[in-house]
């Protein structure tokens, strides 16, 4: 099994209007397929990849352009600044999880293998699953399943989560989903899990907090005419980076010049964003819910 096979690569790659002398950052390392495209461009340029997953170590490539951090991507300007860099041509993310993380049992980022609840990301992070389903409140169980899984029945979810507990811990995924198993909808039930590990997963590892922390960070890092190239999956952290594209800020709001004309850090590249075409959805299902989304620096 491939570690990780990228979604949209050659229209991620093609985004990031790769200069041979540039300095690029792919900030989600995983597999290292992003990486390998964008080391093909480069003649004296340098490329810095970030992954928080000591896993990820082992794709690192054998060049003296490359840099590779085991890093959570909200460090970014300070790593950048630690390696002699201030500004930079052009940043990828792949956002999700990548194969390898959802395959391996030991991680238990899917509710189809009988594991322990972990879901970090950075397995030397201190709180598994199991310890936020222990340990939050009926309201911020409810809270975390609505915002992050867009679950209308979060609050009976939770309320079956802290009747459960107090029998016994829910420590592995077979006792998460013997546990809200029964709320599913009728013939959803996959895609229910689906969404209830989301909700968990993105918790765990503060995903949409650190995205946003990595995003402001791009407008002092990046270039004029640097180019801003994400991967989403899901609609929660697609809002995130379109709202950021096109604003600034992650509300959305648009702010305006003294003569009422709209005033954004960025050009957006692409309007609308770029899904995959079925052939390539035929080669790598996992690749059906990306969009991929591109702005440049002003």
């Amino acid at each position: 099994m491939a570690y990780h096979v990228p979604a949209l690569l050659e229209e991620s790659i093609a985004g990031l209007n790769i200069r041979p002398s540039g300095i690029y950052v792919d900030v989600t390392f995983g597999g290292g397929g992003h990486s390998r495209e964008i080391i093909k461009y480069l003649t004296t340029g340098r490329l810095i990849a970030f992954d928080q997953d000591e896993d990820a170590q082992r794709n690192i490539i054998d060049d003296n352009r490359f840099t590779f951090l085991n890093q959570n991507f909200r460090f970014l300007k300070n790593n950048l600044k630690f390696n002699g860099i201030d500004h930079i041509d052009g940043i990828i993310a792949d956002l999700g999880v990548s194969f390898h993380q959802f395959d391996e049992p030991s991680r238990g980022f899917t509710f189809r293998q009988d594991t322990v609840l972990d879901m970090r990301m950075n397995r030397s992070a201190t709180k598994k699953a199991s310890d936020l389903l222990a340990s939050l409140d009926e309201k911020e169980l409810a809270d975390m399943f609505y915002q992050y899984g867009e679950l209308n029945n979060s609050r009976k979810i939770a309320k079956e989560i802290v009747i459960s507990r107090e029998r016994k811990p829910i420590l592995t995924v077979s006792d998460f989903n013997d546990t809200i198993g029964k709320l599913a909808p009728f013939r959803q039930e996959h895609k229910f899990l689906a969404k209830v590990f989301q909700a968990l997963r993105i918790a765990v590892n503060r995903e949409i907090e650190f995205l946003k922390e990595m995003l402001l960070q791009t407008l002092d890092v990046l270039n004029v005419d640097g180019r801003l190239v994400i991967i989403t999956y899901q609609s929660l952290e697609d809002r995130v980076v379109k709202n950021f594209m096109r604003t600034g800020n992650f509300e959305g709001e648009e702010n305006k010049d003294f003569y009422g004309n709209s005033v954004s850090p960025f050009r957006l590249i692409t309007k609308k964003g770029i899904i995959p075409d079925m052939e390539e959805i035929s080669r790598n299902n996992r690749a059906r819910s990306a969009r991929l989304r591109i702005a440049e620096k002003i």
